[in-house]
């Protein structure tokens, strides 16, 4: 049996003389879609496989088709003769362009065979003089196929080679998907060899040491892989001590490791190729040349069979030195490895004379993290799921690793400068904090903060993006978005689809042992940004919706945080809290204040027609019934959904007030987020519930207080309380109250993740509304609580996180840009499939 070995991701190219087994040998080895043949593309352009004249444009659209299967990451298997150089010469292009290896086949079988299978065939018009030609062809080709760049050629010669051949599939030398970690990512030494002692330290490794006391391998109490991004060598202290650890704990099993651009230099030099030493390379030679002859060609094998990156953890990490497009990953080309390497830069040079890089991690759109260093930081920073590791430790900086999967920087300082860098390690940004730009915010992107991470599909991307551009306020005012809020799991109390015992239940199953529930206004919710002087931070403040709409208008929104303002300072927080602007949270009330067409257009519409219709249609039933025809049943039906619909206007006018301007409307504000110098999420709810009164109390005829209860879910009676408040709260007309874990916005389970900001739980009428005024009726009522929630959930606890991180950045001074980038994706998870109504 003859094994071909071929990569698991090739172009393999089949070549034979006509009659030589090309078509069989691939339906014996290869599924029928991963065969391109050129017969087939003949008679698909032509009608005819045979018609000779079609093959330019059949190879044409196979070689399109090749390419948009090897782009997928597919297999591809091009059964052709492939007996001429520019017929290879375009496949071997094809590889190239998607940056997989290109492989050839070859079946050698003698003239005689091919001759009496090719005259078998009816199909088969052409004379043995051309089959001779074919196998001169052959011959000629076996000395071309590596040369042409055919990264493996095999052959069989003879039916029985043929026969008896396998294929053996064989992964990349960078696919190592089966390695999962956990990871100890290492940033770019540099010959900082007592730093990288101190950091493998600091993680939690155990050096080991030769007999002279040199560190030589190092393992991990916790089974931690390292993986060193490259840049081991060059202008630090002690290159052969770097290379003698990593190659140890390597060779151990320990360690991976990639090659930098410093090691590809090292290793030109070593191998007597003309090399300048420059950037650092002198002082590498000279420290090697007191080592041992053995130790410095243990070095060159060593680099030598470095891969170019890693795909790592099922795909999910790739490490490469100077990081890499989506497009490369897992693939193996000369150009993978040079941008694995070098980057890419854009042919400039700045004032140090240094490339200017190209910045393909801001345009990275790819699900798999991506970690590299070569390009010196000051600090890490997230960008589209990719991170710089490298933070100048050399240059006397910091050497970091980042902890994997847990997404933790860990660092120890340079025990000095141990060379001068071209460019200050800390030069200022390259855009004004201020500047936002396009590309930030459009596309599929990854967005990294604090509390998790998630990405952004494209299309939700371009429906934020026609909100923000359209009608959204300035992006400087628009700090915070408010999370969507989903309710509490189905109830099974009979006629209720929501109900406080399973609310209380949602938050008791995620280890939550106190809760606050707060009345559930029915308004529209209003984020409100007041600064204490009108000309002040933020252009004196912004009244904006949950989607970043200026609320009424100007210049209703203005007199609104007139007198917000005025309640504040009347409050006396301005001076308590130390700050010159607030966050407030709020609901504005009665709803019909803001929502006065969509209640004409959706629901008065409906009710008005019900109530018109319903009781003509039941009058006209009594009167049947009472001439004795059996119309009972409908004429009950019929009566019921005449309740229904008087039960459903009455839900809707309960939330209808009078109000001219500001006459008539009033805030109910429950959370003060943020302020200049802290944010307060960390702070629990009856403290912000507690400023809430005050405002209340300060201006009680523009304030409307929130009514609440604070519930121990250990006690049984606690929880009756709760509900009983509950059940007369809704019976007045009430929507319904809010859950919230007591401890605050910031809550974490007991391990460690967000909780449910807040779980909603509307009353039985209220939700007439949302649902149809028949809605509980038994078999609608069963038909709603098969309503999945996890996704409500998910987008609630994905834009609370957001959010979370968006007040975090704006107390912090961060640059507005990257405040943006996370109100935008809590705008974009908003364009979410999910169920309006829950």
């Amino acid at each position: 049996m003859t094994t071909l070995d071929i990569p698991e991701l090739a172009l393999v190219a089949l070549v034979g003389v006509s009659g030589s087994g090309k078509s069989t040998f691939a339906g014996r080895h290869f599924a029928p879609t991963q065969v391109l043949s050129s017969d087939a593309f003949r008679a698909m352009v032509a009608d005819d496989e045979n018609d000779q004249s079609a093959s330019a444009e059949a190879f044409d659209v196979l070689h399109y088709v090749a390419g948009k299967r090897l782009r997928a990451g597919r297999l591809t298997v091009v059964d052709a003769t492939n007996l001429q150089p520019h017929a290879r010469a375009g496949l071997v292009r094809v590889a190239r362009e998607h940056d997989v290896l290109p492989v050839a086949i070859v079946l050698d079988v003698p003239e005689a065979l091919a001759w009496e299978r090719t005259e078998g065939r009816a199909d088969r018009m052409f004379g043995r003089p051309v089959l001779a030609r074919m196998q001169r062809d052959l011959r000629r080709t076996y000395g071309q196929l590596a040369r042409e760049g055919f990264r493996k050629v095999h052959v069989l010669r003879g039916v029985d080679e043929i026969d008896a051949a396998e294929i053996r599939y064989e992964k990349l030398f960078n696919d190592r998907k089966e390695l999962t970690g956990p990871f100890d990512i290492v940033g770019d030494v540099h010959g900082c060899r007592a730093e990288l002692e101190a950091l493998l330290i600091r993680l939690g490794w155990e050096p080991r040491r030769d007999a002279e006391g040199r560190p030589v391998d190092a393992t991990h109490p916790s089974g931690r892989t390292a993986v060193f991004v490259g840049d081991l060598v060059d202008r630090g202290p002690d290159s052969p001590g770097v290379l003698r650890l990593v190659m140890g704990m390597v060779a151990a099993g320990h360690a991976l490791c990639v090659p930098g651009n410093h090691e590809q230099k090292l290793l030109r030099k070593l191998r007597g190729r003309d090399v300048r030493l420059t950037h650092g390379l002198a002082e590498t030679m000279a420290q090697l040349a007191d080592e041992p002859d053995g130790f410095v060609a243990e070095v060159a094998t060593f680099v030598d069979g470095l891969t170019s990156h890693f795909v790592l953890d099922g795909g999910r990490l790739v490490v490469a030195h100077a990081g890499l497009k989506e497009a490369y990953q897992g693939r193996a080309s000369g150009r993978v490895r040079s941008f694995a390497l070098y980057g890419e830069t854009t042919g400039e040079t700045d004032e140090y004379g240094l490339p200017v890089r190209y910045p393909w991690a801001r345009e990275y759109r790819g699900s798999a993290m991506v970690v590299y260093g070569h390009t010196p930081t000051p600090e890490p920073e997230w960008v589209n799921n990719t991170i710089c590791v490298d933070t100048g430790c050399v240059f006397g900086g910091r050497l970091t690793a980042l902890r994997y999967p847990e997404r933790e920087l860990v660092s120890v300082p340079a025990e000095r400068e141990w060379y001068a860098p071209a460019r200050p390690l800390a030069a200022a940004p390259a855009r004004p904090d201020e500047v936002l730009e396009l590309a930030d915010v459009t596309g599929r992107r990854h967005v990294e903060h604090p509390y998790g991470s998630l990405t952004v599909p494209a299309e939700n991307a371009a429906a934020a993006l026609e909100v923000m551009s359209r009608f959204a306020v300035d992006p400087a005012r628009l700090v915070w978005l408010p999370p969507t809020m989903a309710p509490c799991s189905t109830s099974t109390v009979d006629g209720f689809l929501e109900h406080p015992a399973q609310a209380f239940a949602d938050y008791r199953a995620a280890g939550v042992d106190r809760v606050v529930c707060e009345e559930k206004h029915m308004g529209s919710r209003a984020v409100v940004l007041v600064a204490r002087d009108p000309a002040g931070p933020f252009g004196g403040g912004v009244v904006h919706t949950r989607t970043g709409r200026p609320f009424f208008g100007e210049p209703l929104d203005t007199a609104l945080l007139d007198r917000v303002r005025a309640a504040v300072g009347a409050a006396g927080l301005w001076e308590e809290l130390d700050t010159d602007w607030l966050l407030l949270d709020t609901e504005l009330l009665p709803w019909s204040a803001k929502a006065g067409g969509l209640i004409r257009e959706q629901y008065a519409g409906v009710g008005a027609a019900g109530r018109a219709a319903l009781p003509a249609a039941l009058a006209a039933l009594d009167a049947a019934v009472g001439r004795g025809l059996d119309l009972g049943d409908l004429r009950d039906s019929t009566a019921r959904r005449r309740d229904e619909i008087v039960a459903y206007t009455e839900a809707y006018r309960a939330y209808v007030g009078p109000t001219e301007g500001l006459r008539g409307v009033t805030l109910a504000p429950f959370a003060v987020l943020a302020g200049a110098k802290a944010t307060y999420a960390d702070r629990d709810h009856g403290w912000h519930l507690d400023l809430a009164d005050r405002l209340c109390v300060a201006a009680p005829e523009f304030f409307t207080p929130t009514r609440r209860q604070v519930v121990d879910l250990s006690e049984a009676a606690a929880e009756a309380e709760a509900t009983r408040w509950w059940l007369a709260l809704t019976a007045a007309g009430g929507e319904g109250m809010v859950v919230k874990p007591y401890a605050g916005p910031a809550a974490r389970s007991e391990r460690g993740s967000l909780l449910q900001p807040g779980i909603k739980c509307r009353g039985r009428e209220y939700l007439r509304i949302i649902y149809g005024p028949g809605y509980t009726e038994p078999e609608q009522l069963a038909l709603l609580r098969r309503r999945s929630l996890g996704r409500k959930r998910g987008m609630a606890l994905r834009e609370h996180g957001l959010g979370l991180a968006a007040l975090d950045a704006l107390v912090a001074g961060a640059p507005l840009w990257r405040r943006h980038e996370l109100v935008f994706a809590i705008l974009a998870c908003e364009s979410e499939p999910v169920d309006p109504r829950l």
